[in-house]
């Protein structure tokens, strides 16, 4: 059976967020709540597949939320060549996740039917859940799609061996995660399932949301996919480069070999 490395690559924060923006229920909601943005690297020899491909600086300047460097300069430690990603696992097309699509022109996508669903359909004339989404990548999906380049997952589906994403929904109508067989056991990309650890492990809901029981029984769905509570991966928790020892960079962390801070794994899983 095949193993992966994971590693997560920070490339971008927003700060000057408040806990009420991570957490529907929270008694301290005025406090300060960092944010990191991510992309997620399976690696297995010279095989590598991206989870997701942040946004770009067009992206970025549009909405006023700057990136700290370009995705394609934020893998560039790992030694990945964009025109060589032959595969993208795209948990949502939400524009952090999916923002950068065009970026890797020669991968195939993965993404749950439900997502491009929810991306072309009715939800969409709703102003608070089409905020999230950019016209232009939702239409590089379907650009991918009739160039005969997107894959299509109905709830769970390989990708690879030992790399399996599994339907949540909750945030957006298809998010799903990802499920990678690793030194440490199967873990759980949680993306957008779990922003931070506080939403799967105090049950708070994040506040964007279509659907907030599918978002809360898929918290439950994270803890039974991974093989120990600590190898849930949230998406945008900083307390992620905390726990998990740092990679070839210092925005690059691994996490195949599982958390490293016995302590604030304890304080976390509490």
């Amino acid at each position: 059976m095949s193993e992966w490395e994971v590693h997560a690559v920070k490339y971008a924060e927003r700060n000057g967020r408040v806990r009420g923006d991570s957490f529907i229920f929270d008694d301290n909601h005025d406090a300060p709540h960092a944010m990191d943005y991510f992309i997620w690297v399976l690696r297995q020899g010279d095989r590598a597949i991206l989870v997701d491909t942040g946004y770009d600086g067009e992206e970025a300047a549009r909405r006023g939320r700057p990136i700290g460097m370009d995705p394609r300069e934020a893998l560039a430690p790992l030694g990945i060549a964009p025109e060589a990603v032959e595969q993208v696992i795209v948990t949502h097309l939400h524009y952090d996740h999916a923002g950068g699509l065009h970026l890797f022109p020669n991968a195939t996508l993965h993404l749950q039917t439900a997502e491009m669903a929810y991306a072309t359909g009715p939800c969409m004339c709703h102003d608070a859940l089409r905020m999230p989404c950019t016209a232009g990548h939702v239409c590089e999906a379907v650009r991918r799609l009739h160039a005969g380049r997107l894959r299509f997952h109905e709830g769970d589906g390989e990708v690879a061996d030992g790399v399996i994403v599994h339907w949540i929904g909750g945030h957006s109508r298809g998010l799903q995660c990802v499920r990678v067989r690793t030194q440490a056991g199967w873990l759980v990309l949680a993306s957008d399932a779990a922003h931070y650890y506080g939403n799967v492990f105090k049950r708070k809901p994040f506040p964007i949301v279509v659907d907030l029981q599918n978002m809360l029984d898929g918290f439950a769905r994270l803890e039974a996919l991974a093989s120990s509570r600590g190898l849930i991966v949230p998406g945008h928790d900083p307390l992620v480069r905390r726990l998990f020892p740092q990679g070839p960079a210092a925005h690059i962390v691994r996490r195949d070999a599982g958390p490293q801070d016995e302590a604030l794994l304890t304080e976390i899983l509490s």
